[in-house]
């Protein structure tokens, strides 16, 4: 059974609770952050608790706790968790005054809940996924336009991966205005003969931490990143193409609406950036 952080406790699964006039039950009104573990490190954690500042300041939630109070609990359910490889979820939410209101609670007498847990995940650095690629259909974005903050409004996404699942493929890359934003839970890139192609940030995508580093280990790799939107047409016509996240770090994409990308395997350019990421954030880690 996990242990798992509530509010300042840390707890046994079974006896966490949360209030039901909880504003992320009631209102989505919460952000979160996902930080890999590997080989026992946290990866990037400084970059998610940052990304985590931002979201919360933007939706005008309350910091529940310091960054080193925050790496402290991190730390502590890794270790009584013994997690090796596998994700630590963080969860804010604005709280509940004690019943429901589309009005803002007041925030002087309101704290926010915070909520941490574990998930191990033995062999996440060397999936069959990561080795064969993944296939994507494409889906019409019908998300909300602040999606460059990290909240727990995921139905849309999360219905995103049903209708991939109902086509036999793996994940959907959301289109909007004949463009490509995003994945449903990832960064999306093509890549046509040395250069790396993937949206540049705005409101439109999430600013993904892990993201920000492969572009990063790119471009000292003597790679070119160019930053602008591409067609679901120009991504099949592409070389290569992956998507980033905290959890699948660089996957291959080898099939965009029953179209083959490149040969059809893992390219090779999507192969190295994960080897590189891996290889430095696994140093890096805390």
């Amino acid at each position: 059974m996990r242990t798992v952080y509530v509010n300042g406790e840390y707890l046994p699964e079974t006896e966490a609770k949360v209030s039901i006039f909880d504003r992320a039950f009631l209102m989505a009104d919460g952000v979160y952050e996902v930080t890999s573990v590997l080989d026992g490190k946290l990866i990037d954690f400084e970059g998610h608790f940052v990304r985590l500042q931002r979201s919360l300041s933007e939706l005008d939630i309350a910091e529940p706790c310091t960054r080193d109070e925050l790496l402290e609990i991190h730390r502590e359910l890794v270790r009584v968790n013994e997690i090796h490889d596998g994700l630590v979820y963080l969860q804010v939410t604005r709280g509940s005054d004690g019943d429901r209101d589309f009005v803002f609670p007041n925030p002087e007498t309101t704290k926010p809940t915070l909520v941490l847990f574990t998930q191990s995940k033995p062999g996440i650095m060397d999936s069959a996924a990561s080795k064969n690629g993944i296939k994507v259909i494409s889906i019409e974005d019908l998300r909300w336009h602040r999606r460059d903050i990290k909240t727990v409004q995921l139905l849309y996404p999360s219905m995103g991966k049903m209708m991939a699942k109902k086509a036999g493929c793996d994940d959907a890359w959301l289109v909007e205005d004949g463009f490509v934003t995003e994945g449903t839970s990832n960064n999306a890139y093509i890549v046509k003969g040395n250069k790396i192609i993937t949206r540049a940030l705005s409101n439109d995508i999430l600013h993904g931490i892990t993201r920000a580093a492969v572009l990063r280990f790119a471009q000292e790799a003597q790679m070119e990143v160019e930053e602008r939107n591409f067609t679901i047409a120009e991504a099949q016509d592409a070389d290569e193409a992956f998507v980033t996240s905290a959890t699948t770090f660089v996957m291959p994409v080898v099939e965009i609406d029953g179209a083959k990308i490149g040969d059809g395997v893992p390219g090779a350019k999507a192969k190295r950036l994960r080897e590189i990421y891996l290889e430095e954030s696994i140093k890096a880690g805390v």
